[in-house]
């Protein structure tokens, strides 16, 4: 909330200035206390820009254009207010904007970089915040924020390529769905007045499809109620612990989808710890935020067992060789790390290793999707017509 205030100076001149507050009552406290009295207090009109939660989402390609302007600008000498100033002038995006002028705010009052943007967990992730203090340490801000635009570009164009890889098969069902709904709730009933009216004696196929369709005219509505029912039920089981990690478990089983969940949890979290292990931060605290960037429970939980066995003076090696989840060839990869001392850079280059398998995966099975769908889409619509066209010739026989 933002409030206008006059207040009266010993020269018996007075200042306008705004301030945030629940009520005029709190800031006159406030200013109460540094010997300032309000002679006038009036609320101003809600500003959206500044209710961050009733803007739109910022986008991860806003978000790293930002972060790699602030990296040219700090890496150039320019100090972080500065530099905020003219990220928020560039910025589009409102709530991003908004965001930046808030910690930007922040810095100026004091506070560090890593604290003020640790405010905002939606726009700036645990790892982001976590390079931001080990710029701050290392006195290497510019840096850790062009690692950490780096970062963000490769989580990008993983996701870009996993959903442009979906968008045609998804294309392909739904038409799927909307066929085969049409040629059975309004082009095959059409035909049961004529075939009653000839006493054509059916063929099996053309009765089972006749009983289907009429089965899906009567009850289809109850039936998709139903199924929208078992969906909302089951997107409440899943937010729930248990639903999480059996979903998660169930994803990683699952033929093809479960190979593709699995690389991207790994290179994920193996890109994380590469990255935040070659900026300083200790191995138990990238460990840690490792885990919580794989987003699967069953990978998390792995990372955090080998964050324990750690503690207990274990190797990660010898710790990731207890869990399936990981593949022998990245156990290896750790130990060489390790026993060479550049386990950063090994992660960061597996990482890029598992990124292209995950594509070319992805291509693979989008590529196997594909014609299955389609010969899934022809049998369905060829049993369909063959089911019409059988009756239909043989009424057209002469007697």
């Amino acid at each position: 909330m933002r409030l206008e205030s006059g207040s009266p100076i010993p020269a018996q001149t007075a200042f306008k200035s705004y301030a945030r507050a629940e009520t005029v009552k709190n800031v006159a406290q406030r200013l109460n206390e540094t010997g300032t009295q309000i002679a006038r207090g009036e609320q101003l009109e809600h500003d959206d820009e500044d209710d961050v939660s009733a803007l739109v989402r910022v986008r991860s390609r806003d978000l790293i254009t930002t972060t790699q302007q602030l990296a040219i600008l700090v890496e150039s000498g320019v100090t972080l207010a500065p530099a905020l100033a003219a990220a928020i002038e560039e910025e589009r995006n409102p709530t991003l904007r908004a965001v930046l002028r808030k910690v930007k705010e922040s810095v100026e009052g004091g506070q560090d970089f890593s604290s003020a943007i640790a405010q905002f967990p939606r726009v700036f992730n645990a790892t982001f915040v976590a390079l931001a203090k080990a710029g701050e340490k290392t006195g290497a801000l510019g840096s850790m924020l062009r690692r950490a635009a780096g970062y963000m570009q490769s989580e990008y164009e993983t996701r870009s390529k996993i959903r442009s890889a979906m968008i045609y098969p998804a294309i392909m069902l739904i038409m799927s769905i909307a066929v085969t709904t049409f040629l059975l709730t309004f082009v095959l009933p059409k035909f049961v007045p004529v075939f009653e009216s000839r006493h054509a004696k059916l063929p099996k196929i053309t009765v089972v499809m006749l009983g289907i369709s009429d089965f899906a005219v009567k009850y289809g509505p109850a039936v998709i109620s139903a199924l929208g029912g078992l969906a909302v039920a089951g997107v409440i089981f899943r937010r729930t612990k248990k639903g999480r990690e059996w979903w998660d478990a169930f994803k990683l089983r699952v033929p093809m989808l479960g190979m593709v969940t699995k690389k991207v949890a790994l290179s994920r979290s193996v890109r994380t710890l590469g990255t935040l292990l070659g900026s300083g931060i200790s191995v138990l605290e990238a460990i840690e935020l490792a885990a919580e960037i794989a987003e699967n429970t069953v990978v998390r939980r792995a990372w955090l067992s080998i964050k324990d066995g750690l503690i207990e003076g274990r190797r990660i090696c010898d710790c990731m060789k207890q869990h399936a989840i990981f593949p022998r060839s990245l156990v290896q990869m750790v130990a060489a790390g390790e026993e060479t001392g550049h386990l950063d850079a090994v992660l960061e280059r597996t990482a890029e290793f598992y990124e292209r398998e995950l594509e070319t995966t992805i291509k693979t099975v989008t590529s196997l999707i594909e014609p299955v769908m389609i010969i899934v889409m022809g049998f369905v619509v060829g049993t369909i017509g063959l089911s019409l066209l059988l009756p239909i010739f043989s009424l057209s026989r002469p007697a």
